[in-house]
């Protein structure tokens, strides 16, 4: 797959990005490290995350995707190096849903 420059950063993209919101959610961890050794295996190597995703799914806090990518990236040593890992700070899902309750 061709990659794209990100910019003035150095870094070299695919133009797709894969998302992690997933992970943790509809896709188990099982079927999440399938998903990534595919990913992979096939050039892709940008990953969207936030430590908000899945936090909106019934018994999960939050996370789960960051979870799901360390325990992924620790069973597959030099992947990290490969990857270039988006995520994004500032939203409280947990909060935002209680203001909506209080309104």
């Amino acid at each position: 797959m061709a990659l794209r420059s990100l910019g003035t950063t150095g870094l070299h993209i695919p133009p797709l990005v894969f998302g992690g919101n997933v992970f943790g959610w509809t896709v188990d961890e099982q079927q999440s490290f399938s998903l990534l050794d595919a990913l992979l295996e096939r050039g892709l190597n940008a990953i969207d995350t936030a430590d908000v995703y899945s936090a909106w799914a019934p018994g999960n806090k939050g996370g789960e995707s960051e979870t799901i990518l360390g325990k992924w990236f620790a069973a597959h040593p030099g992947a990290r190096e490969k990857i270039t890992l988006f995520t994004k700070v500032g939203s409280d899902l947990k909060a935002q849903r209680l203001m909506l309750r209080t309104m």
